[in-house]
């Protein structure tokens, strides 16, 4: 676990549809990579996922930062790996592999990057008691050696950033209150807005957490008929709730077999937990999901066979 002294879980970001506009308020590229919390406050560098996941296992490129990092302290920030110019979240999945000869080779091919937005401790300093623009202006001070992501208090700016960024990978924008300290797990301090498209999608099934239904499994139509599954979409609350426990159960079949493409070509596969939908009777939803999501669920349904390694998230 961290050190005693780290304020942890990291600060979460509330989605929104707009960004907020204001003194208080200020702008950073949304990097698209794993968060994470260097920190050495327990004897020992170590980095944190947001779920208290060890993850310098996976990027031993990144220990050479301890040498940077004074005792007791900690920094919050994203990893990141670039590839042609531009960040390649799939890169990053890749390296969550039980195998250590594999990382080792990875991590030369492909070494990842560390990029920080805050500063929490410095010399046993409980710097994340500070607002965000006392915070700031230490970060910059002291983490020399360190990437810091780039900031800015122009809204049209971060709008410009939201429009243009993608291209090279980034995931939207992050607003931050100036005038607040850092909020562990709390999202008050700290706002998102992302790239999103909608597709209507087809149920194939759902997966269950004790009597309600936690998720559904989505599919989409190759141009053959062929239904192949591409994620799925979660948080099912309130009235959707009750009608899809009266509407889907009923439309349950006997082979729990779920179509999915992969590299190898069409494969059907049994999913632990899930529960799948005679196709005769499969349903049709509309999603939002991130660009990125959006464009590997159509590569995998279209010319490109590719796994769906990033879900679709939230339903509308």
């Amino acid at each position: 676990m961290p050190g005693p002294n780290v304020p942890f879980p990291p600060m979460e970001a509330l989605l929104v549809e707009k960004l907020p506009e204001g003194e208080r308020w200020q702008y950073e590229p949304k990097w698209d990579g794993f968060r994470g919390v260097l920190e050495n406050d327990g004897g020992e560098l170590a980095l944190w996922s947001r779920n208290e996941r060890p993850l310098l296992r996976y990027f031993p490129e990144l220990r050479k930062l301890g040498d940077l990092l004074p005792p007791h302290s900690a920094l919050d920030g994203e990893i990141v790996i670039e590839l042609n110019g531009k960040l390649e979240f799939d890169a990053m999945q890749n390296r969550l592999h039980p195998a250590e000869s594999r990382i080792r080779k990875l991590s030369a091919e492909t070494p990842a990057r560390y990029i920080v937005f805050d500063i929490l401790l410095w010399n046993g300093e409980p710097i994340h008691e500070r607002p965000l623009a006392e915070r700031r202006k230490e970060l910059e001070r002291l983490a020399m050696g360190f990437s810091l992501s780039p900031i800015s208090k122009d809204p049209k700016l971060a709008q410009q950033w939201l429009e243009r960024l993608e291209m090279i990978g980034l995931d939207g924008v992050i607003a931050k209150r100036v005038d607040l300290p850092y909020k562990p797990g709390a999202r008050d301090a700290v706002s998102k807005v992302k790239h999103h498209r909608t597709c209507d999608c087809v149920i194939v099934g759902y997966r269950t957490s004790g009597k309600k239904i936690a998720s559904l499994l989505l599919g989409l139509y190759r141009e053959d008929g062929t239904l192949d599954f591409v994620g799925h979409t979660s948080g099912i609350a309130g009235p959707l709730q009750e009608q899809l426990q009266k509407m889907l159960p009923p439309l349950l079949k006997e082979d729990q077999r779920v179509p999915r493409a992969d590299r190898a070509g069409r494969k059907e596969r049994t999913f632990r937990g899930t529960r799948s939908v005679r196709r005769s009777c499969a349903r049709c939803v509309s999603t939002r999901w991130s660009r990125s999501a959006f464009a590997t669920a159509r590569a995998s349904c279209g010319f490109v066979r590719t796994k769906m390694q990033r879900t679709a998230r939230g339903s509308r």
